[in-house]
């Protein structure tokens, strides 16, 4: 159902784009500076983005870095959320600050007016004087071109398709990639599936560090591992290459699982996926977890850098004037992809927001 927060207005201060966790934190502190503002969520309701992910998925931090501005995460230390309850505290959260979120209006474009920007919506023309873009980054599925030469008969999703180990044809499963998604979603469906993945897994941060050692580490990512230092700036540059560490979850695990490994997938041979070194293999299907690429073609403005990134400095777009982002990798540090670092950034750019309205 939509919500009919200001549903009879066409025209904020503020408008927000995008309603899960980044846009409901820079929706907290906008209240809290008491700013006019409306939050557009494309969903029925602001966890419904986490809803839509495969059914066993777990964050990969603990409840106690899981929360946004305001508002703890329930859970005992060293607890992993579930998608839906993370859903659940999503859609409470929104509830419990009384956030001006409208559900369900599809923002389809953003581009500049005389006095700001107007917004085109499922629900008509918005007007707003300043914008934040908080719909995430990476909405378009990274999938190599060569897929389209492989075998018909190869049942063929990407990792944002996944579900479960049901949907997937009998036959061994090859996952594409070795980030956290690919390696969780290889080890489930080695329970049902001769399974096997490929690529080199991305450095695991030890279980201990957040069983032990969890503030100490959280201060070092939030403090250390920033755009402010030259260890966070190498981190950046690799991070938003290859993705973020893996949390809780390991190559040993693989292993453990009887997962088989294989390197990075090159090209296709014969209809088959061929790997490094020249080897090919049949396989029944292959899951793409290959991540996602940025697509800002939706803004009408040149805002992007030759990457399809915003050109921004800590999300203050450099090319617009009053447009802002909140909620990219690495926006300022490494906690900036944690749902519990996006707090930071959104302060940061809502501090802004106000020092210019105040002003």
């Amino acid at each position: 159902m939509v919500h009919t927060t200001g549903a009879s207005r066409s025209s904020w201060e503020i408008v927000v784009i995008g309603g899960s966790q980044s846009g409901l934190s820079i929706g907290y502190y906008l209240k809290e500076h008491h700013e006019d503002f409306v939050i557009l969520n494309a969903l029925d309701h602001p966890g419904d983005v986490w809803r839509k992910r495969w059914d066993s998925l777990r964050l990969f931090t603990p409840a106690q870095y899981d929360g946004l501005p305001g508002l703890p995460f329930m859970g005992n230390t060293g607890y992993f959320p579930s998608k839906d309850e993370m859903a659940d505290y999503l859609d409470q959260y929104a509830v419990n600050f009384e956030l001006p979120v409208m559900n369900g209006v599809v923002v389809t474009g953003l581009e500049k007016a005389v006095d700001g920007f107007k917004i085109k919506s499922s629900i008509g023309d918005i007007t707003a004087r300043q914008v934040v873009v908080a719909s995430g980054t990476h909405p378009v599925p990274k999938i190599p071109s060569f897929a389209r030469l492989i075998n018909n008969h190869i049942f063929q999703i990407h990792s944002s398709e996944y579900v479960n180990p049901d949907q997937i044809a009998d036959g061994p499963v090859l996952v594409v990639g070795a980030g956290t998604s690919g390696l969780e979603i290889a080890i489930e469906v080695s329970r049902k599936h001769v399974a096997a993945i490929s690529g080199t897994p991305n450095f695991h941060i030890p279980d201990f560090v957040f069983n032990h050692l969890g503030g100490l580490f959280w201060w070092f990512a939030n403090h250390i591992v920033t755009l402010q230092t030259p260890v966070g700036r190498k981190a950046r540059k690799n991070i938003l290459a290859h993705g973020g560490p893996l949390i809780s979850i390991s190559a040993s695990d693989l292993d453990n699982a009887g997962v088989k490994r294989y390197p990075r997938v090159t090209g296709v041979v014969n209809g088959n996926p061929q790997f490094g070194g020249g080897k090919e293999e049949a396989f029944g299907s292959i899951i793409w977890a290959t991540g996602f690429k940025p697509d800002f073609s939706w803004i009408n403005e040149k805002i992007t850098n030759e990457y399809g990134w915003p050109d921004t400095n800590r999300g203050i777009s450099t090319r617009i004037e009053h447009l802002y982002f909140v909620g990219m990798p690495f926006q300022s540090g490494l906690t900036s992809g944690f749902v519990g670092g996006v707090g930071r950034d959104a302060s940061f750019i809502a501090n802004r927001i106000r020092h210019h309205n105040l002003n």
